[in-house]
């Protein structure tokens, strides 16, 4: 006589959820993918329309006819626009939760970048950069720490690394779309582009992107915050049977106060001062090379398609060292990992400048510039989201990239008035490994600067 068959599982009754240990001890299901997706999704637009300006930046002098030097303020806008609103949203989606501020923040964009299309002088362009890069200033901050809150403890920088390598393969894909649309539609059909996606981006994260777990038992609206967390965890971990009774913990206790001030006590100061050191000499390297070097190629005698394809170089081997080192960094840790990846930054940008006579030396040398200083940036943005609580772990990020972009807004004002000073393509790039020696550097002081746990932690295998 054959045995009964097996009932199917009935779900698991649980009085108390511990939802940090449930995400660490989980596999990486289906909700969480499709959340991590989205979040990529929209650090693709997001890198897409920051270095949008970029690649256009040659049609647009010759459209205008106007000179070179005369964009670096129009860069400066735009990378500062960024900065504010890595400081002030940044902190927004530590109080108000980063599923709203990624959505209004997508959808502001996308308005910026379509009326970007209808500017006619370099003042009108200037004041759209600024405004739109409010928005733009806020994504990475807000998708980095919901990608970490729903990202095992094992695996926490490679799917950190995963998303945040949008922002890579975003840029990457306006050289290649602009590109195609230049010569055809003008340049103005790129910002189109730009403006258009993210409204479908946004729809998307309005349907179906979860707010953080973590942050709704922690800061959540009391009224509303068991339905919340019973609705999202029904996705995230259907086995478990939630009832009114269900209490929800994490590990954690409430921020109080000011949270930028917070990231100086409890012994953060020193990595928090070290982060930002960090963050401002590698965004000086990255957007003096991602918006200078189409144009500076093109002035060492490339067409302007091949300058704009050489400079996408730069990008490729930004995604390829973005899946590369979050990896590694989950295997060897933080500084091991930087410390090499800075050092060879320093040489490769320094050669790009010797080499530019010589077209595939000198994309070889831009694909590992970009391998060592657009991949890094990730893996530095994945480290002020592992070392920072939850309560201020956008704060933490959006500080780090702020203080950071103050880096970014100099390097092409800066790289400009260079230009306009005759400086050789040489000169310029020896200059530009400086900033690069110094990130080396400080990642060295890295562990001098945090003690105890989080000292080994950033030099360890498999950081948490």
């Amino acid at each position: 006589m054959r045995p009964a068959p097996a009932a199917p599982a009935s779900p698991v009754a649980s009085s108390s959820i511990d939802l940090t240990r449930l995400i660490d001890q989980g596999k990486v299901g289906g909700f969480q993918i499709l959340l991590l997706a989205i979040c990529g999704l929209c650090l693709i637009i997001d890198g897409f329309d920051v270095q949008a300006m970029g690649y256009v930046a040659p049609a647009i002098i010759k459209d205008w006819n106007i000179t070179k030097a005369s964009l670096g303020p129009v860069f400066g806008a735009g990378l500062f626009g960024m900065l504010v609103g890595s400081l002030v949203f940044g902190v927004l989606g530590d109080r108000f939760g980063r599923r709203p501020v990624l959505i209004i923040a997508t959808f502001f964009f996308a308005a910026c970048m379509l009326a970007t299309t209808q500017v006619q002088t370099v003042q009108a362009l200037l004041v759209l950069r600024f405004i739109t890069g409010l928005g733009l200033g806020c994504i990475m901050p807000n998708a980095m720490a919901l990608a970490g809150e729903f990202s095992p403890a094992r695996s926490r920088v490679t799917w950190m690394m995963l998303v945040s390598c949008g922002f890579t393969v975003g840029a990457a894909l306006g050289g290649f779309v602009s590109a195609a649309l230049l010569s055809r539609f003008g340049w103005q059909a790129v910002f189109l582009v730009g403006g258009l996606v993210p409204l479908v981006i946004g729809t998307m994260m309005a349907l179906w992107l979860p707010e953080s777990l973590q942050y709704l038992v922690l800061k959540g609206d009391p009224q509303t915050r068991h339905q919340r967390l019973a609705r999202w965890l029904g996705k995230l971990a259907p086995q478990l049977q939630v009832n009114a009774q269900t209490q929800f913990v994490v590990p954690e206790a409430p921020a109080h106060g000011m949270p930028v001030s917070a990231l100086f006590t409890e012994g953060r100061a020193k990595v928090t001062l070290v982060l930002w050191v960090i963050n401002f000499m590698n965004l000086i390297d990255l957007y003096f090379l991602s918006n200078w070097l189409p144009t500076l190629i093109r002035d060492a005698g490339y067409p302007t398609d091949t300058s704009v394809l050489v400079a996408t170089a730069l990008q490729v081997g930004g995604v390829i060292g973005t899946l590369t080192l979050g990896r590694l960094i989950d295997r060897l840790g933080f500084v091991r990992v930087l410390a090499v990846c800075f050092l060879i930054a320093c040489a490769t940008v320094a050669l790009i400048g010797h080499v530019a006579a010589a077209l595939p030396l000198l994309v070889a040398v831009v694909f590992v510039a970009g391998f060592c200083i657009v991949g890094g940036q990730p893996a530095v943005n994945a480290l002020a989201a592992t070392y920072y609580p939850t309560t201020l772990r956008a704060t933490g990020i959006g500080w780090s990239l702020g203080v950071g972009r103050i880096g970014s807004v100099l390097g092409p004002v800066v790289g400009g008035q260079l230009i306009a000073m005759q400086w050789t393509g040489t000169a310029l790039f020896s200059a530009a490994a400086v900033p690069a020696l110094v990130s080396f550097g400080m990642v060295l002081a890295l562990t001098l600067a945090a003690s105890g746990p989080d000292a080994a932690r950033f030099a360890a295998r498999r950081p948490a």
